[in-house]
């Protein structure tokens, strides 16, 4: 446990030493290898530890505050890797003997200047560069120190993550606090000499807290007293950990610098840009407005129409919050303009974009008067979120230096991208994404269900189309978001080097990261599976009637569809409880948090309603193995509670209340008031007391039927490229083995005559008319047109179009467009059909064609019958 689970003193908090000792923590692992997967030459890296003792961290005296928590930090976790006391940070270098890890920004630290100054270190291209970082291996910078770790930022940030950057190549991860992964202890550690630069390609990078009752409400007030400062230290430790730089803080009900002050001093101190979410402007809480009832201009009407000046009185608040900082500069923030309805309601219908424009003009004449300076030099964010596009779409004027803020659907689908070839904006592009959602079709609060190969095919889709200035994910209570959390931030970091490649290899480098290498092939594999059957549909939206039961049978039942994907949970839960068994003890804590809670508490949650499916059909035909499953169901739900209790009871009690949201028997698309097992009904009549509870036998399961032709998207038999465009399989990505998307993303459209083709080579065991289904992953057209559109062929015939028009909404389903756009995404798939007319049985080719771009396919199906 760390010093903050105790009553710490803030001003504890906000200082160097006593921020070192709140966050003692707890666990990860390291790799002793360059940068490539070289060894390394001891007699030219640098000694992180050596003998078990650690190199001693220096700053300046005058050094930022950020610098001096992160390099306690640093200290920290060189003590932890050794197993020992942590070191003192020292701010001066007279005195130090043996290997020194100076921590600074150059031009800001005088013995970093005076080093580049008499040569002995090289780090001019840093200059102007936004949170870049060199790390420098240098022999005998002073005297008494044989070799130092310079690690040189272009500003604040910049050194913060390159000292982060040593944290975790030492085997301490972002998690070691929030998620308990343990440390592994060294004696020797080696860093590798030469200098390494680094620099993030996306400048904006975090996360939003939100949708965070009952869950992380309930945690923080258990274990901190409230969603305040002391809190948020290790959430702001988590975000820079993970070089992110950027977040939205909980806001249900709740206000970030109201509710603790000292919330919004820490963010500053440790370097974090706070914002506020897309629907609160001006650096001010929804929550604010509806507080301090004392203050007549505070409550009224959220309507610019009537209430014009009382708005602008509150929004002048925001921002002189944050110019109290004293130093002409203010809280690093990026300022959220625009407006919408009250508690993130839709505006009134009828506003009219003129309206909007001069909500925008007056907030900045705002931000101008406060900050004393030309509006454009405060970093400011318009969100295009749900209805606000639509302004944006009938020509809204924004200006230049505001970054404009796309959305996906609040399911995972980039809405839209930049028009291509617009002249680029001063401010940039930026995405909001989702990994959790409270609204229609149903809110998906409960368990990640976010598969890392869907974020990067839609993340890559909005670097390649221009979002490279701010990306930003809701992340609901953070937990259980763990692992596409780290993703997103890694991503972001460096779209580019996320290929396809470095995308097949990042579940097994997190599972050795995490856990060691020794069963990282497994877990990476276990977390892989996991992600893409949870992924299928959200456990909100399952029932008993969610999918398709065989046939049944005196003798025996036919498990149909159900039971398929039943025996895939119960076989990945083995595999998963296997791989448990070979982890030391240490790792048991995160393990479950990770990978036992998600995987166990999915599978019992699928076993729950297979057994109701079968309960109430069985019991129409008053068959009494219905109550063999009226009996499964209530184990099932005691299991579930049994697991959340788990969780909560984890590392003496640590994540009490983080694992409460209700996440079944849901009716409406709104959470239910509280978990309830699902009807049942046992039968009894004439049926003698031995024979009411018989165990049910189960059919094998059946062969593909006659006159079907099923088909894996990455199992093509041939690929044409052609304009720079060549399908790509991704594996993994969507329900099945993969999908094959047309890379590079971002592209204007193509005709099935440029011949950016995949050829599949079928055969047929009955001739018929034919018909083709395309199997998609849900994905929308981001030029705002009808609908992506891919081309399909057979036989070298001519080519059919097909197009899936689908229509995000978060309220009424009332054309075909959005009916489709719902369906789609409650079942995470779209499925496009052709009619390719009469054929023989025999060998036959599928061509599929690019049209469009962001087109994602999973599966063919070629039916006679």
């Amino acid at each position: 446990m760390s010093a903050i689970d105790d009553a710490v003193s803030r001003r504890a908090m906000l200082s160097a030493a006593g921020f070192s000792a709140m966050l003692a923590a707890i666990p990860a692992h390291a790799a002793l290898t360059g940068r490539e997967g070289e060894p390394l030459d001891p007699r030219t890296a640098f000694p992180l530890v050596q003998d078990g003792r650690v190199a001693t961290v220096i700053v300046d005296r005058e050094a930022d505050s950020a610098i001096q928590h992160v390099a306690a930090s640093l200290a920290s976790d060189l003590a932890r890797v050794a197993g020992i006391r942590a070191q003192p940070v020292r701010q001066q270098v007279a005195g130090a003997r043996g290997p020194v890890v100076l921590v600074g920004v150059l031009g800001q630290s005088a013995m970093i200047d005076a080093l580049a100054a008499a040569g002995k270190i090289s780090a001019a291209d840093l200059r102007g560069g936004w949170e870049a970082f060199r790390q420098i291996v240098v022999d005998r910078p002073w005297p008494n120190v044989p070799r130092a770790l310079v690690i040189v930022g272009a500003d604040r940030r910049g050194a913060v993550f390159g000292a982060y950057d040593v944290s975790e190549r030492i085997g301490v991860s972002p998690w070691h606090w929030f998620a308990d992964v343990p440390v592994a202890r060294r004696r020797e550690v080696l860093f590798p000499a030469g200098s390494h630069r680094d620099q993030p390609k996306v400048r904006y990078r975090g996360f939003f807290i939100n949708d965070e009752d009952p869950c992380l409400k309930g945690w923080a007030t258990k274990k901190f007293g409230g969603v305040n400062s002391a809190m948020y230290a290790h959430v702001f430790e988590l975000l820079l950990r993970m070089r992110g730089n950027y977040l939205w803080p909980a806001m249900w009900g709740k206000a970030f610098a109201d509710d603790d002050p000292k919330s919004m001093v820490l963010a500053d101190a440790m370097g974090v840009v706070m914002g506020n979410s897309h629907h609160e402007p001006m650096l001010r809480a929804q929550a604010e407005w509806h507080r301090h009832k004392e203050d007549p201009t505070r409550g009224g009407a959220w309507d610019y129409t009537k209430n014009a000046a009382n708005l602008r009185t509150f929004w002048r608040g925001g921002i002189e919050r944050m110019m109290a900082k004293g130093d002409g500069r203010g809280y690093e923030s990026v300022v959220t303009v625009g407006m919408r309805g009250d508690g993130d309601e839709a505006m009134a219908e009828g506003t009219a974009t003129d309206l909007l424009e001069r909500v925008v003009a007056d907030q900045r004449a705002i931000i101008a008067e406060v900050t004393r300076r030309p509006a454009g030099e405060t970093p400011q964010v318009w969100a295009l979120y749900k209805e606000v596009q639509d302004y944006y779409d009938k020509g809204m004027k924004v200006p230049d230096d505001v970054t404009l803020l796309f959305s996906d659907d609040n399911w995972g689908q980039i809405r839209r991208l930049p028009e291509a070839g617009v002249v680029p904006r001063k401010g940039g592009y930026g995405i909001y994404y989702h990994f959790d959602y409270v609204g229609a079709p149903r809110n998906y609060k409960w368990i990640n269900t976010n598969q890392i190969e869907k974020v990067w095919q839609q993340m890559d889709l909005a670097y390649c189309g221009g979002l490279q200035t701010m990306w930003i994910v809701n992340v609901g209570d953070i937990k259980p978001m763990e692992y596409p959390l780290g993703f997103f931030l890694k991503m972001a970091w460096d779209p580019e080097a996320m290929t396809p490649q470095a995308l097949a290899d990042y579940p097994r480098a997190w599972a050795a990261a995490t856990f060691g290498p020794t069963q990282a092939a497994a877990i990476g594999a276990i977390v892989t599976d996991y992600s893409r059957y949870a992924a299928r549909r959200k456990p909100e939206l399952i029932d008993q009637n969610s999918f398709p039961l065989g046939g049944v049978t005196a003798a025996e039942l036919d498990g149909g569809e159900f039971g398929a994907l039943v025996a895939e949970w119960d076989d990945l839960e083995r595999r998963m409880l296997a791989a448990r068994a070979e982890l030391s003890p240490e790792y048991h804590d995160a393990f479950f948090q990770l990978v036992e809670h998600p995987v166990g508490a999915m599978a019992n949650l699928y076993r729950l309603y297979y057994a109701a499916a079968w309960n109430e059909r069985l019991t129409r035909s008053n068959d009494p193995r219905a109550n063999y499953f009226a009996d499964q169901v209530e184990a099932t739900f005691r299991r579930d509670g049994e697991l959340t209790r788990q969780y909560h009871r984890i590392n003496g009690g640590k994540w009490d209340g983080m694992m409460a949201q209700v996440h079944m028997s849901y009716v409406t698309w709104n959470d239910p008031t509280q978990q309830s097992m699902p009807s049942i009904t046992r039968v009894a009549a004439d049926t003698p007391v031995s024979q009411r509870t018989p165990q049910p036998r189960f059919a094998a399961p059946k062969p593909d039927r006659r006159g079907v032709v099923s088909v894996e998207a990455t199992a093509f038999s041939r690929t044409r490229s052609a304009r720079g465009l060549r399908w790509t399989a991704i594996p993994h990505l969507g329900q099945t083995r993969g999908a094959v998307v047309a890379l590079p993303q971002g592209r204007p459209p193509t005709r099935a005559e440029d011949q950016i083709a995949l050829d599949y080579d079928v055969t047929l065991d009955v001739g018929g008319v034919a018909q083709l289904t395309l199997h998609l992953a849900p994905s929308l057209d981001t030029t705002g047109g009808a609908g992506v559109r891919v081309a399909v062929a057979l036989d070298g015939g001519p080519a059919k179009l097909l197009r899936a028009a689908l229509e995000p909404t978060g309220g009424a389903q009332d054309t075909p467009a959005k009916q489709a756009w719902a369906t789609a995404v409650s079942d995470n798939q779209v499925a496009l059909t052709a009619s390719m007319g009469q054929v023989r049985a025999g060998r036959h080719t599928i061509r599929v064609s690019r049209v469009d771009d962001n087109v994602v396919i999973e599966r063919l199906t070629l039916t006679t019958i």
